[in-house]
């Protein structure tokens, strides 16, 4: 393989500022902002987003999910619990969350813990979904180690033929994640590596909960 030196790949940043006034004071309303100007952008997959785990041995992972819900009690997507990050939550629930729009220069940090939503939260989602994709959440056992891509749509095939004119059954297997947040982070790219950023953090007093709100060194 030839050496490759990247060092010279670099772009400015020109699409926007962000400044102090112009932050929302909830984080929440901030995020619900920065996502409603992504998807008017039309940016591809706005809502994908990396979630990062740490397992029993301390070693960081990180993929790349769909959000599918938030408010302000958290952010929400879909996956196998048994799969290797579903084992991961299981040993540390402290996750973080990345979202990435380089059309825009923006980045969105996030960090909290994570839970399960409810039984019937997943199994009202998992019936809206097109139905090869039930199929598969139905037939994967994610993270496992499989011979070949055949004994894939061999099992998806079979699934199709034993549930066809029938409801595909919710697999225990399969739900939804909430990730409650308590550390936001907003990143606004700008010319000369002098970037904008802004962090909350959850403050706690004696009779709401706040966010405190300070610039952050580029």
């Amino acid at each position: 393989m030839p050496n490759r030196d990247y060092h010279q790949e670099r772009r400015d940043y020109q699409f926007a500022q962000l400044n102090r006034d112009s932050l929302k004071s909830d984080p929440f309303e901030q995020f619900s902002h920065w996502m409603e100007a992504a998807i008017e952008q039309k940016i591809c997959d706005p809502t994908a987003m990396s979630v990062s785990s740490v397992d029993a041995e301390g070693q960081p992972h990180s993929r790349i999910v769909l959000l599918k819900a938030f408010d302000r009690n958290g952010f929400v997507f879909y996956t196998h619990y048994d799969s290797a990050k579903g084992h991961q939550f299981d040993d540390n629930d402290k996750v973080a969350l990345l979202f990435f729009w380089p059309d825009m220069d923006r980045q969105i940090r996030i960090e909290g813990r994570i839970e399960k939503i409810s039984a019937e939260q997943s199994e009202a989602y998992f019936q809206s979904r097109p139905r090869d994709s039930q199929l598969a959440a139905f037939i994967s056992k994610q993270s496992q180690v499989v011979p070949d891509r055949t004994t894939l749509e061999n099992n998806m095939m079979k699934a199709s033929e034993q549930y066809d004119q029938q409801t595909i059954p919710h697999p225990e297997h399969w739900g939804g994640y909430r990730i409650l947040a308590h550390n936001f982070e907003f990143w606004q790219g700008r010319p000369n590596r002098l970037h904008d950023r802004f962090r909350y953090q959850k403050v706690q007093n004696e009779t709401e909960q706040a966010w405190s709100i300070d610039r952050l060194a580029p």
